[in-house]
């Protein structure tokens, strides 16, 4: 895979969906120190899309990363994303917005974006995988591939449809590795069948894994080793087919964090294996809500639910039987909109990569918290 793409450095890489905020705003010059003491530390690889902050990552990158560093050295991953366009004609000129917001005259990557058996059948009827191959051999874009979010089966389909993509994203990490509904192993195993490499999102589950129950929590520290993030981004990083393992990173501590393990890299011991998989085990065992905080859900929410916040609050009940989740819930829907506002529009489920049944699980708050 190092010599399939040989820019890329090491394997580890900054995904932009989480940045550092000022309210609304990124806080560039927090994320300029982190983007500093990221390709000091050897590494490359940057990853955005449109749909991130709303659009503001991508001028982020801009700012902080584009203006400057020299292009050749950084690697730039952007994404088509489903609701950003309804023609084949549409595309390219959103291609070119993107190459514009980031400040860039070619992405190393480009990934039909969050991929399912519903929103496949646009893209092809779009003919968006054909255009992307033509913006290849343009050189606007160095290698196509996707990032997907549907079962084995489907993906074993676009594959085979498909055989010129190079990689393929998916959502990987040790909670869901054997998920009926996530399938990470299952659509790993189907990725090895079609001989692509693999680029890891969500490892840490949406931050779900910083936060343990208290017996998973146990078998980890017995460990005497490392961060509960260090635990699951090796765990990701420690198959043969993963060539990249991204990290929503939002502030410099869980950016010295995550380099103080992946700057030298060494796979999990089978030690670390056992206890990895006994704190999936107690964790998936607690049946809480598998949102990621992607916050795809909100952006065309029309009453402003805080979607992910509400499921926090919900998981924290779950999880530590918390009191507090009541008023933490009171305080995020003081001036959004609460769970009860929901009119069962359904645009946040289509939206959903993890295909939450958003609607009935608002309904369940609104019954647990108000």
């Amino acid at each position: 895979m190092s010599n399939r793409f040989e820019n890329v450095k090491k394997n580890f890489g900054f995904g932009c969906m989480r940045l550092p905020m000022n309210g609304e705003e990124v806080d560039q010059q927090e994320f300029t120190r982190m983007v500093d003491t990221f390709l000091e530390a050897g590494f490359n690889y940057f990853d955005t899309a449109r749909g991130y902050l709303k659009g503001k990552s991508e001028t982020a990158i801009r700012e902080c990363l584009v203006k400057r560093y020299p292009r050749e050295s950084f690697i730039l991953t952007d994404k088509l994303t489903e609701p950003y366009f309804e023609t084949e004609e549409d595309i390219r000129p959103f291609f070119e917005s993107q190459l514009e917001a980031c400040g860039v005259s070619y992405f190393d990557f480009y990934l039909m974006h969050a991929q399912n058996a519903e929103n496949y059948k646009k893209f092809q009827k779009c003919h968006a995988y054909e255009t992307a191959q033509r913006l290849k051999e343009e050189g606007k874009v160095r290698h196509v591939g996707i990032s997907f979010h549907d079962s084995a089966e489907v993906l074993d389909r676009i594959l085979t449809d498909h055989p010129e993509l190079e990689v393929v994203q998916l959502q990987f990490n040790y909670a869901d590795y054997l998920d009926e509904e996530v399938q990470s192993k299952a659509c790993y195993d189907v990725c090895r069948k079609h001989g692509k490499p693999v680029i890891v999102m969500e490892p840490v589950k949406g931050g779900k894994l910083i936060r343990l129950p208290k017996k998973a929590q146990d078998t980890l520290d017995a460990l005497h080793g490392g961060t509960n993030a260090s635990y699951a981004i090796r765990f990701a990083a420690s198959f043969d087919n993963v060539m990249m393992v991204l990290s929503g990173m939002s502030d410099m501590e869980q950016m010295n964090d995550n380099l103080s393990f992946m700057t030298r890299f060494q796979p999990l011991t089978p030690e670390e294996q056992d206890a990895v998989k006994t704190a999936a085990e107690i964790f998936n065992a607690q049946k809480m809500i598998s949102c990621t905080t992607c916050r795809y859900c909100t952006d065309g929410c029309p009453k402003q639910i805080p979607i992910p916040e509400i499921f926090n609050c919900v998981n924290d009940k779950i999880q530590y039987e918390n009191e507090k989740s009541k008023e933490d819930y009171q305080t995020i829907t003081k001036e959004k909109g609460k769970a009860s506002a929901c009119i069962q529009c359904g645009k946040c489920e289509k939206a959903c990569p993890q295909h939450l049944q958003i609607r009935q699980l608002l309904k369940d708050a609104a019954q647990m918290f108000e």
